[in-house]
Parts: structure tokens; sequence; C-alpha cells
């Protein structure tokens, strides 16, 4: 018997040793923390079990995540009573993806600032799993029942803002939320550290919310059969803009207008009145109803909500100096003065064409950067900020720091640059409402920003309204042209 129990742990032994080299000789790319690999992981799933549903799918993604809460639970059912489920995650279980899939999917962020369950997704953003699964799950649950896709907000984004804004309420409503970070690697993102100290809604979450919300959205409404989830993800995620095209010729949902998309979808509902309900379903399901005798829960998720909507609907995607690629100033920069005269807003000679995705638009980041730097001998770009057509305004200087391209005006102006000739095509009418009416608002925190907005051969004469800690668009005076 004992020679038995020896050989039989001897070959378990050689088979555990087998599938670990099988796993590591596998490509690396299966294991890189980017939207790419995830759908990888899925369609591998998906063809070794033929036939498989995008619903059984997820409920097995979610068991092998263990994110059965109560409230998941009182949308979704439990996914260890499901019987789809189990033989999935067997299959999961007994594939190389499965660590990449419990590790890609549990959110977590460590005591060292490194927020896990996010992936990098081909637009440059950082995307947290759970909560777009969840959504996606819940719109075909409700697609397949016939039924509304009630739940949706409460999944993807209210509980977790909610909770946010009660339990930092004595940080402002601004620091409530967020923040943003930066991956160690865009090429091979393997760790993605936070800015600083981490919210329950980070950027991540709130992205990955905002998604689930549209395709959960969608596929609840839709007729006919629901795509494999890998091409559910890949439609959304990995688009192709063609030259001359742009976002302005795109009709179907993709991630880079996620902000425009979830406030078409979400700000209907009254959102005041869908925090409040969702915080009083989680307190019914753990049993913590007493927490809503506190007599500042409604004036919390009010400040939170104002500025959730500022941050995330008002304000564009800012894509930050380390996911572009950014080099380190060379020198110090020239800290804001305000209230700022002007606005100084101009187009690229070299490149001349618009970019169109985030890896063209941070490679031409980094070309006007080395010619500013290099060929010029200056400090940085010369840009505070950059719109790129892939819909995203690109982090040139900073918030808090004045560009340099513009002569004789560098004390007293802000300078923004759109990545291609606008004289010969607007990159995008999207980027030039960013421009007009989005940042403009998002670009300083402080007091009025500038009472003039100049474009390059044209100027816009602009007022403003001070709020605390936000400059304002309110309305264009004039719009002249005048000489170079």
């Amino acid at each position: 018997m004992t020679r038995n129990m020896t050989l039989s742990g001897l070959s378990i032994f050689v088979l555990a040793l087998f599938c670990f080299f099988s796993v590591s000789s596998r490509p690396t790319s299966v294991h890189l923390r980017n939207m790419d690999s995830f759908i990888r992981a899925v369609r591998q799933v998906e063809d070794s079990n033929r036939g498989l549903s995008p619903l059984a799918l997820l409920r097995a993604l979610r068991r092998t995540a263990g994110h059965d809460d109560a409230m998941t639970i009182h949308f979704l059912g439990a996914s260890y009573n499901l019987t789809d489920a189990e033989v999935l995650e067997t299959a999961i279980l007994n594939a190389s993806s499965f660590s990449f899939f419990d590790k890609a999917i549990h959110h977590i962020v460590t005591d060292h600032g490194e927020e896990r369950g996010v992936i990098l997704a081909p637009d440059g953003t950082t995307v947290a799993l759970a909560p777009l699964l969840l959504g996606i799950e819940l719109g075909l649950k409700a697609k397949m029942e016939g039924t509304p896709a009630a739940g949706i907000f409460p999944l993807t984004l209210g509980r977790t803002l909610g909770l946010s804004f009660l339990s930092l309420q004595d940080f402002t409503p601004s620091h409530r939320l967020g923040p943003n970070g930066c991956w160690d690697s865009v090429d091979h993102p393997k760790m993605f550290k936070l800015s600083r100290p981490a919210t329950l809604a980070t950027d991540a979450v709130i992205n990955g919310g905002m998604d689930g919300a549209i395709l959960g959205t969608d596929l609840s409404n839709l007729s006919g059969s629901a795509q494999a989830l890998s091409e559910i993800l890949k439609g959304y995620y990995s688009f192709t803009l063609h030259e001359g095209q742009g976002l302005d010729a795109v009709t179907s949902h993709i991630s880079p207008r996620r902000r425009e998309l979830s406030r078409s979808i979400l700000e209907p509902l009254d959102l005041y009145s869908q925090v409040m309900e969702t915080l009083a379903l989680v307190w019914k399901l753990e049993r913590t109803e007493w927490i809503a005798m506190d007599t500042g829960v409604g004036k919390a998720v009010k400040d939170g909500l104002r500025a959730f909507v500022h941050k995330y609907w008002d304000c564009p995607q800012i894509i930050p100096r380390c996911q572009w690629g950014a080099k380190a100033y060379q020198g110090t920069p020239i800290p804001l003065s305000l209230p700022l005269q002007f606005l100084y807003v101009h187009h690229t000679y070299e490149p001349s064409s618009p970019c169109l995705s985030f890896p063209k638009c941070s490679s031409d980041m980094r070309a006007m950067q080395r010619f500013h730097q290099e060929d010029r001998r200056w400090g940085d770009i010369g840009y505070s900020f950059v719109v790129g057509s892939d819909g995203y305004i690109y982090e040139g200087r900073g918030w808090n720091h004045l560009g340099t391209h513009t002569r004789g005006h560098n004390d007293i102006g802000y300078g923004v640059s759109i990545i291609g000739n606008y004289t010969a095509t607007l990159p995008s009418r999207h980027a030039m409402d960013l421009l007009r009416h989005r940042l403009v608002q998002c670009a300083v925190d402080g007091g009025g920003l500038a009472s003039n907005f100049t474009l390059h051969g044209h100027r816009q004469v602009v007022n403003y309204t001070s709020c605390p800690g936000d400059a304002f668009f309110s309305e264009i005076r004039s719009w002249e042209h005048f000489g170079e």
C-alpha cells in the first residue's frame, strides 16, 4: 500500500510538474494585464466549450473570482447554485488561464498602492473587470428572461459610489473619488500603481462601471442572439478608426465615448434617488439599517454626485504623462498663476495628420516632446494639453504648469494643441467639443480661467463665471478672424 501511495503521489507530482511547464511555456502575453490578453483567455475557454453561452461563462467567471456578495446574489442569483457555472469552473480550472482569470477579475488595492483586478484597455485607459462583467451578466440575464435590466446602476456604479461618498465624508468631495494611476509598462503591463491613496471608487472602477452599464443596457435591449463574450468585448474595446473617419463617423458604442454614453443612459434615472435607494438596499441586505439614521448621508451623496458628474461626465478623460511615455522635465516648470489671461490653442504642423488610436497618439506625443527638448532645447513639450482624435486629452505639462509654446506670453497663457493640421481637416467634432466646452471647464482647478480664448488664426472671446474650485464655460461672445 505504501508503494502504491508513493507511486500515486509521484504521478500527481509529475502531472503537476507537466502542467506547470505547459503553462509556463505558453506565450507570456497571456499573463499581461491588458484587454487583449483577457479576450484571448476568454476565447480559449469558448473554443474548448463549443456552444457555450456568454451568460454561462460570465457566471463561471463570477464563481471563479468569488464575487457572490449579498447585492450581487440579490440581482443575479448565487453562482454556486448554478450547475452550468460549476461545470465551466472545472473547465476554467483545467485551463492555463485560471490563474490569470483569478488575478485579473478579483479587485483589491494593496497597502503599497498597487491596484489589482484592473487591465489596460487598447484606448489607453484602465478598467476594473468586476463591475464591467457584472453589468454584462445582468444585461444578458434580463434579455434571456425578457425583463427590464433592473440593477444595472446599483451593480456597476451605485453601490461603489454611495459607499465611497460615505466612507470619506471628512474629505472634500473631489477626493472621495479616484485616483488614476500608471502602469509599469504600456507595452507589457503587469502592475498598476495608483497616484495617491485609493477610495472605493478608483478611476478604473468607475471606468469599468460605466462600461458595464453601457454594455449591459445594450445587451438587454438586443434583438436576436447575443455574441460570444469575447466578441462583445472586442467590439467595444478593440475597434479601428480609419483615416478621415474619426469618432464622428462611428455609430456603434465604443470605449472612448464611455462618458457621454453612460451619461445618456444613467442621468435620466435621477442619480441621487438611485444612490440613496442603493444604499438602503445595501443596509437592508447587510442588516445595518441604523446607518440611515445619520443625518449627513443625504448631503454626502449630493456633494459626491456633484463631484462625480463634474469629474467623469463634464470633463474629458485625461491620459497622464506616464501613460504616453513622457520623459522627465528638464529644469524647473513654471507654476500657474491664476487667473490666466489667455488660453492658446494651436494645431501641430508635425504630425500633420490626426492620430486615431492610443498607440499612435502616444507616439505623436513622444515625437513632439523629443522635438521640443532635443531640437529646440526647451525643458519639455510646449503644450499643457494635447487633443487627440481618439477622443482623449493627453497631459503635456500637467494641471499646474504653464506651456511654453506661445512666444512672449508664457507667464499669462495656457497652451493646448490639436494633433493634426486643423486647416485641412478638423480632427473631429468630438475633439473640438472637448476644447470649446469641456477642457476649458476642467483644465485648471481654481478661480476664473481666461478672458480670451485664442485659436491659431482666430480669436474666440469668452465670458467665464467662477465657482468654488472650478472655472466654468459660460458663453461665447464673439468669433472673429485676426492676422497671424
